[in-house]
């Protein structure tokens, strides 16, 4: 077995690692920043934006309880139930930055901390300077930064940081059998869900195999049952005064008096058998992994589109992608695999770290999300390996160059992802300004129509409602897409007034199992209840507030996506034919013809179009444009009547759209592309080139 040379260092050069660690990692995400610094685009309230949609629910929520200004808000988070909330909220109380500048920044910050329990962690065995070397790479490897950058204001700030001070108190626990650090591991358990209730069952898995480790290696030990109880109570799915109360009380009970090993041995049971079943552990695991490999509709009442089958972070990812989220490259993933191999021939108690390592390479088929938790570990691990291979020679100065040019290896395509990853702001000033407006038009009890992906945003920056949004998109993802890609707009002013009136009379139920009663005996069959829509004579329930829609240019690219969550009979689940929607914005115009790309080309002599091998006559041939007043103009030229595809030509955008008669006469289409709207049922707000806003006027 290979024998690695321990490192004698104090701990005020610990410290000292651990601040040069920390600020590398500060300093490493502040290459976004410089990068974007003049990007006046990007700046609101004379601060950068942030750089992903989710970050919005939580500053939503932090500005409820600096503000309360979402009070009519029922999907604003409460503090006490979310570290990220109750963590900004004490920042921008206590310090003196604005709440935009406590976002941006509040990622980097909190998720470089992950280079403590990496050092700590090495520091149990003698070689601290591992633990640094390694926490260069983990604090920065490309999906950790991705997640965890300056700007991306989640709760993936803790998505590593918090499993490794986990990691670290139980390995110290097996190291050190210290009651102490049994009750250091069951509070930072316990602490977790507050912090990234999201990766619960990653946690479940490494309490388990903590207790599986116990049994298999101290099964005569006192200790060993003593902390399985801690850390099973921990675990357990209760209110986490009460489970903090028990904690130390039997710490402070295991401190004072000594029980039989039979007892102990009793107790341990039931309580892992309490922590099972309280915590629903088989479920949730199960649920999980479920819920990222098994795609498709539903198999009860009504069958919805599952919106995992678009998520890209939901979908199965190659190798390459997988290793270079993890390590930076597939050699960078095979280092770190077989290091974290030799790690546990070793050092034993690293077996804990199994389901970190494990559910990044269960990204393979899980999606790219699960990468992150992996980073430390494999960092950890790779540069182990790397002194596995130094330790072969004896000069301190060779071992030592051999470890720092293997470990600059690792960072170099990690670092070169970071100045090539140059991530935009979520909207962009222009955009903020519309819906700026929109809030000064609107009541915080107002609703706004608009795809789950600008639901927080919309929250964030007009102080509106809406119906789904970036954490609540399930059936009723059907209703906004049907209203987005209605080909009637009374059937969409109808069916938007419907189900915010019923949304909110239902006390926020899940308004499409509401509407068409899914699951119940008296079940409606959606088809009939969407033609009664389009009937003038349909009874809406009273209007208690405004509703507005918002369509932003951005949606164009997604308007497919977005239709496939309607373009389906509910009652069977299967898929109508689906509509054509195509855009091109590297066209080629000839003279005769305009090459669209993939196939489609506009032959304008002759009015048609060719599609692959089929020449199709054309029926609107629509340009669309702005002049110098930014009057918005149109010109249609009706060419084939009984033509089921158009063109429109977005001159401005230098885009165009070929469309079939589905897609042509969708709300979206007509409201935001063509302006043509029908004053019965809606009134325009905002007319942006960037994004126009309608008002429901039924």
């Amino acid at each position: 077995m290979f024998d690695i040379k321990k490192e004698n260092i104090d701990l005020k050069y610990a410290l000292l690692l651990i601040v040069i660690a920390y600020t590398f990692s500060i300093a490493i995400r502040m290459i976004w920043v410089y990068q974007f610094s003049g990007a006046d685009s990007f700046y609101w309230n004379n601060q950068l934006m942030i750089n992903t949609n989710d970050g919005y629910i939580w500053g939503s929520s932090a500005l409820h309880e600096l503000t309360n200004e979402f009070e009519n808000n029922s999907r604003i988070v409460d503090m006490f139930k979310y570290g990220t909330v109750f963590f900004t909220y004490l920042a921008v109380k206590i310090l003196p930055f604005s709440l935009d500048t406590i976002m941006l920044y509040m990622p980097a910050v909190i998720s470089s901390l992950v280079v403590i329990p990496i050092i700590l962690i090495a520091r149990l065995y003698n070689l601290t300077l591992w633990g640094f070397f390694a926490a260069l790479i983990g604090s920065i490897a490309w999906s950790y930064y991705n997640r965890t950058m300056i700007g991306y204001y989640d709760t993936d700030m803790f998505s590593a940081m918090a499993p490794m001070v986990i990691l670290y108190f139980l390995i110290k626990t097996i190291e050190d059998e210290s009651l102490n650090n049994a009750l250091f591991s069951s509070l930072s358990i316990l602490v977790y869900p507050f912090l990234y209730d999201a990766g619960l069952s990653i946690v479940y898995a490494i309490g388990l195999l903590y207790m599986a480790y116990m049994i298999a290696f101290h099964k005569k030990e006192y200790f060993t049952y003593q902390s399985i109880i801690l850390i099973s109570v921990a675990l357990m799915g209760i209110a986490w005064f009460i489970k903090l109360a028990i904690i130390f009380g039997l710490y402070f009970l295991f401190k004072n008096r000594e029980f039989p090993l039979k007892q102990l041995i009793i107790v341990s049971i039931i309580s892992v058998i309490v922590f099972l079943i309280s915590g629903n552990v088989v479920s949730i695991i199960l649920a999980k992994i479920i819920g990222y490999t098994v795609r498709g509709n539903e198999n009860e009442g009504l069958k919805f589109f599952q919106v995992a089958q678009t998520v890209r972070e939901a979908g199965k990812i190659p190798f390459e992608v997988m290793a270079n989220r993890i390590s930076g490259s597939s050699l960078g993933v095979i280092i770190s695999l077989i290091g974290y191999g030799l790690l546990v021939l070793k050092h034993r108690p690293f077996i804990l770290a199994l389901p970190l390592i494990g559910i990044g390479v269960f990204s393979l088929f899980g999606g790219l999300r699960f990468t992150v938790y992996a980073v430390p570990v494999a960092a950890m691990s790779s540069v182990y390996l790397f002194y596995v291979l130094a330790s072969f020679t004896q000069s301190n100065i060779r071992r030592y160059a051999l470890v720092i040019t293997l470990t600059a290896f690792m960072l170099y395509p990690n670092i070169k992802h970071i100045v090539e990853y140059k991530v935009p702001t979520v909207f962009n000033k222009s955009e903020v300004q519309i819906l700026d407006k929109l809030k000064s038009v609107s009541s915080t009890k107002d609703y706004t129509i608009a795809w789950w992906d600008y639901g927080y945003p919309l929250w964030y920056y007009t102080n509106t409602n809406t119906l789904i949004d970036g954490g609540k998109h399930n059936h009723d993802n059907f209703i906004v897409s049907q209203i987005l890609t209605a080909d009637s707009q009374r059937q969409a002013a109808n069916l938007a007034r419907l189900s915010i009136e019923t949304y909110v009379s239902s006390e926020y139920k899940i308004v499409a199992d509401e509407i068409f009663k899914n699951k119940m005996q008296e079940q409606i069959n959606p088809n009939i209840m969407l033609d009664e829509l389009m009937l003038s004579d349909f009874k809406l329930p009273q209007k208690t507030r405004d509703i507005y829609l918002y369509l932003p240019n951005r949606m164009l690219n997604i308007l497919p996506t977005v239709s496939l969550f309607s373009n389906l009979d509910l009652m069977t689940g299967e898929a109508k034919e689906r509509p054509l929607f195509f855009i091109s914005r590297n066209f080629k115009d000839t003279g005769t013809t305009i090459n669209l790309g993939s196939g489609l080309t506009i032959l304008k002599n002759q009015g048609k179009i060719e599609i692959g091998k089929n020449l199709v006559s054309i029926n609107n041939f629509v340009v669309t444009a702005y002049d110098n007043k930014g009057k918005f103009t149109k010109n249609i030229q009706k060419l084939n009547p009984n033509s089921n595809i158009n063109v429109i030509y977005m001159k401005n955008y230098n885009q165009f759209l070929v469309l079939d008669k589905k897609m042509y006469n969708s709300l979206f289409i007509q409201l935001f592309v063509l302006e043509e709207y029908d004053g019965s049922f809606f009134e325009p707000v905002i007319l942006n080139p960037l994004a126009k806003v309608y008002k429901l006027k039924v």
